[in-house]
C-alpha cells in the first residue's frame, strides 16, 4: 500500500456520480439510464483523521462511503474499453452532503456537497494495476456499526464507462479525482459521532486496502449569514438524507390501494366500473385483445410502465444490453405493482420470460401486462403472478423490440396508460382507472350492481325488462321499498 502524502491525492478537480449502485437506485426508487455527474471543490478535500463540522443551524449531514477513481494521465476522448488504463489508483472517500442546502443549491450541490472538509479521501492508496475495478469493495462504519457493504460488480455503470462518458468533453488531467457513487445505506450522523470508509480488494492477491478512512464530526459555532439562502429542511429533504421516512422518524405516507380499496373494487365486476366510466366520458380505457394466465384470479394494482420501440440494431445494440430499461423496470417493482407493457401489439417475439416474471413476483408486483408475447409461457402460467399477454413466442426481445423507457405514458392494448394508475383485471378484461375517479367509481358501481340485483330477481319472476331495465318510476319506487326490507 502506498500511503496518501499531499501531492500525491491533489486534486485539480473532483467529479461526482449521481446514483451507480443498484441497491442506491433500488432505495430511493428510481434508476438512471445514463450517469450523470456533479463538481466538487478541490478545497473539499481532507485527509483521515480531520474533524468534519456539522454548520451551526443544519440537521442533516449525511455520508456516503465510495470508491475514488485517482486518474494516472491526462485523458481525452477514451472508449470504455480504454477508460480503465487512465487511473492510476483507487483510494477511499466520504463524499458528505448537506441536504438542508439541497433545496437553496437547485440542484447544483455546490454548498450542499462542495464544503471545506466534505470530501475526505485517503488514508492510503491502491495500485489500480492490482486489482479486478470490478471486484472492489467499499464497507461505511458508522461508530463502529457497519453501515455500507457492496461491491463493484454491482455498478450501474463500470468505471470505464465512467471515464469514456466524461473524457467525451472535459480533459482529465493527472490527479483528478472521480467519485463512483454510493451503495444503499448513507444516513445521517451528528455531532459526536465517527465515519469511517475502507475500499478494499479481496479477490485479489494480498487483497490490498486503503485502511479506514476516519472523520470524526463536530457541532459549528458560526450561523449562517442573511446574506445568502441559509438551510431549508421539509420531510422530504428528512427522508432523502436518512434513507426512508422511516428511518427520519416520519410516518409513511398510507399507500392509495389499501386493503379496504382494493377489497371495495373487487366487490364490483369490470363491466360495471366499466358502464360508470362511460357514464363519465371515458370509453377508451380498456385494454383489449390479451389472454389472461389465471382467469379466474381478480388483478388490482398501480401500474408501472415499460416502453418498447421497434428494433433498429444501432438501437439495440446502444439500449438492448447490460443494466437496459426492461432490467431496470423489474428491478424497480414495489408491492402492489403491476407492470404494464407497450410493445405495439406485436406478439412475434417475447417480451418477457419466466425469470422476469419470477423476479416482478419475488419484488411483489400483482400483475404483468404485455400487448406482445411472451416467452416461456407454461412457466408463466403457473407461477401465481397474473400476466396478460398477446401469446406465446419462442423468439427473444431483441427481434423485434428495442427496451426504451421506464415510467412513462405508454399505449398497451389500445389504452393509454400512464404511471399510478389504477388497473383492474378479471375474465371479462382490463380496465385502465384514473386514481382520482376511484372511490366515485366503486361507490357508484357498488349502487348500480345493487339495482341490478333488484332487476335480476323481477325478470327472474318473470317480468320483462320494458320500463324495468332501466328502471322507470314506477319500477324505482319499488326498488326503494326492496332496499328497504333488506335493510
Amino acid at each position: 500500500m502506498t500511503s496518501i502524502p499531499h501531492p500525491d491525492i491533489d486534486p485539480g478537480k473532483i467529479i461526482a456520480v449521481h446514483l451507480n449502485y443498484r441497491s442506491r437506485a433500488e432505495q430511493r426508487g428510481r434508476t438512471p439510464a445514463l450517469p450523470s455527474y456533479f463538481i466538487k471543490p478541490s478545497t473539499s478535500v481532507s485527509r483521515t483523521g480531520t474533524p468534519l463540522e456539522r454548520p451551526l443551524g443544519t440537521e442533516l449531514l449525511a455520508f456516503e462511503g465510495e470508491v475514488a477513481l485517482i486518474i494516472g494521465r491526462t485523458t481525452r476522448r477514451v472508449s470504455p474499453e480504454e477508460g480503465w488504463a487512465a487511473v492510476s489508483g483507487i483510494t477511499a472517500a466520504n463524499d458528505f452532503g448537506l441536504y438542508d442546502l439541497r433545496v437553496p443549491d437547485k440542484g447544483s450541490n455546490l454548498r450542499s456537497k462542495g464544503g471545506d472538509g466534505f470530501t475526505p479521501l485517503g488514508p492510503h492508496v491502491i495500485p489500480a494495476a492490482e486489482v479486478d475495478p470490478a471486484r472492489l469493495r467499499v464497507r461505511t462504519w458508522v461508530n463502529g456499526t457497519l453501515a455500507q457493504e457492496d461491491t463493484t460488480g454491482e455498478l450501474l455503470f463500470p468505471f470505464g464507462q465512467l471515464i469514456a462518458d466524461l473524457s467525451q468533453l472535459i480533459t482529465l488531467e493527472k490527479g483528478d479525482i472521480i467519485l463512483t457513487g454510493t451503495p444503499a445505506g448513507s444516513s445521517v450522523v451528528v455531532p459526536g459521532d465517527t465515519v469511517e470508509v475502507e475500499v478494499d480488494a479481496p479477490h485479489s492477491p494480498g487483497a490490498p486496502r486503503t485502511g479506514r478512512l476516519v472523520t470524526p464530526i463536530t457541532e459549528g459555532t458560526v450561523p449562517f449569514g442573511a446574506f445568502g439562502a441559509g438551510p431549508q429542511v421539509d420531510d422530504t429533504q428528512r427522508a432523502e438524507a436518512w434513507g426512508s421516512a422511516e428511518a427520519a422518524g416520519l410516518a409513511a405516507d398510507e399507500p392509495f390501494l389499501t386493503a379496504e380499496r382494493i377489497a371495495r373494487i373487487n366487490s364490483v365486476g369490470t363491466a360495471t366500473l366499466s358502464a360508470q366510466l362511460r357514464k363519465r366520458g371515458l370509453n377508451n380505457v380498456s385494454i383489449d385483445g390479451l389472454t389472461p394466465t389465471r382467469p379466474t384470479e381478480r388483478l388490482v394494482g398501480r401500474a408501472r410502465t415499460l416502453r418498447y420501440i421497434a428494433n433498429r440494431e444501432d438501437l439495440f445494440r446502444e439500449h438492448g444490453g447490460g443494466y437496459n430499461a426492461q432490467k431496470r423496470a423489474f428491478d424497480s417493482l414495489t408491492p402492489g405493482d403491476v407492470l404494464v407493457i407497450e410493445a405495439r401489439g406485436d406478439r412475434t417475439t417475447g417480451t418477457l420470460g419466466d425469470i422476469l416474471a419470477l423476479r416482478a413476483r419475488v419484488r411483489g408486483a400483482v400483475g404483468l401486462i404485455t400487448d406482445g408475447g411472451v416467452r416461456d409461457l407454461a412457466l408463466v402460467a403457473a407461477m401465481d403472478i397474473p400476466t396478460y399477454h398477446g401469446g406465446g413466442h419462442p423468439a427473444v426481445l431483441g427481434r423485434r423490440h428495442v427496451p426504451w423507457e421506464v415510467d412513462t405514458t405508454i399505449t398497451c392494448g389500445g389504452a393509454a396508460v400512464q404511471p399510478g394508475d389504477i388497473i383492474v383485471g378479471d375474465a371479462d378484461g382490463l380496465l385502465v382507472i384514473p386514481e382520482h375517479l376511484v372511490d366515485e367509481l366503486v361507490a357508484d358501481s357498488i349502487i348500480q350492481e345493487d339495482e341490478e340485483t333488484f332487476i335480476a330477481e323481477q325478470v327472474a319472476a318473470g317480468h320483462g325488462v320494458d320500463g324495468l331495465y332501466p328502471m322507470n318510476a314506477s319500477w324505482r319506487e319499488a326498488y326503494t321499498t326492496w332496499k328497504e326490507t333488506r335493510g
